[in-house]
């Protein structure tokens, strides 16, 4: 079982399932709403994730997607689209323990900062991953 919350501990989450992906975004949304140059994710059934404690703030950041923060200290916490309503992606460093899922592959890549150069060694894609 994966384990995770914000910084500030108001929200905790659990999740069930071994994540079916585990990506690195590189979307201007992703930029934006985190404040960062990318977004490592990973992917579960909505059955699989719960929130144990604590209420996150919902807010649509397109005309088909809702993220998820914590409304006391702002950690991003999860992603879903209605083009996917099987998936939930959730933000690996809110991961008590992060490094349980490293990401597999870079999303987006093509709208991703110029100044960022990946050594990783793990595949990117332009657009969304196949995965």
């Amino acid at each position: 079982m994966l384990k995770g919350g914000c910084f500030c501990g108001a929200i905790r989450y659990e999740a069930d399932d071994t994540p079916t992906q585990a990506i690195a975004c590189h979307c201007s949304i992703c930029r934006r709403t985190s404040a960062a140059p990318f977004v490592a994710w990973f992917t579960v059934t909505p059955e699989a994730f719960r929130i144990v404690s604590g209420q996150p703030t919902r807010i649509s950041s397109s005309e088909h997607a809702t993220r998820t923060f914590c409304p006391a200290c702002g950690t991003p916490l999860s992603f879903q689209s209605a083009r996917y309503p099987d998936e939930i992606d959730v933000t690996i460093c809110s991961l008590d323990v992060p490094e349980q899922v490293p990401p597999r592959s870079h999303t987006w890549r093509a709208s991703g900062l110029g100044w960022v150069k990946l050594a990783d060694g793990i595949r990117a894609y332009p657009e969304k991953c196949p995965e």
